[in-house]
């Protein structure tokens, strides 16, 4: 447990720069509406109703998931399912951003520049896929991981 809790820490040091541009960004919107809350299990700082994040929209930088909705713990469909790859069942908004949170953590400020050279926000991006995966099965979160 003690590891666990040590490797978070790592994690949560390791992303502090992106999450940094997070918090800057939620903090920036507050006038206009976003409220902050402690996501204890997405291990992060969230900011909700973020105005021109579209409906439903949701961007995690670091440690910071920044949402249009009320709740992150709404329905949303997969990358996939709106790109009409496939047809999939809804996941859970919170359960996305929560792999995106661990990606982030795992790399960093790596994170950024392999997202886009991964595609950027895209059906076929890596990390979105991974993060979807992660919400259907509560894990898979690794972009590279086998499917």
């Amino acid at each position: 447990m003690a590891r666990q809790g040590l490797a978070l820490l790592a994690g949560i040091v390791w992303t502090l720069p992106n999450s940094a541009l997070g918090l800057l960004a939620g903090l920036a919107c507050m006038p206009w509406g976003a409220r902050p809350e402690w996501r204890r299990r997405e291990y992060a700082l969230a900011f909700r109703r973020m105005p021109h994040a579209g409906a439903g929209g949701a961007l995690t930088l670091g440690n910071v998931i920044l949402y249009s909705c009320d709740t992150l713990d709404t329905p949303c469909f997969t990358y996939a399912h709106r790109a009409g790859l496939r047809s999939e069942p809804c996941i859970s908004l919170a359960d996305h951003e929560r792999a995106h949170v661990f990606q982030y953590m795992a790399l960093g400020p790596l994170f950024l520049p392999l997202y886009a050279a991964c595609g950027g926000i895209s059906a076929r991006n890596r990390f979105e896929y991974a993060a979807d995966r992660y919400a259907q099965r509560q894990r898979g979160w690794w972009p590279w991981a086998a499917a």
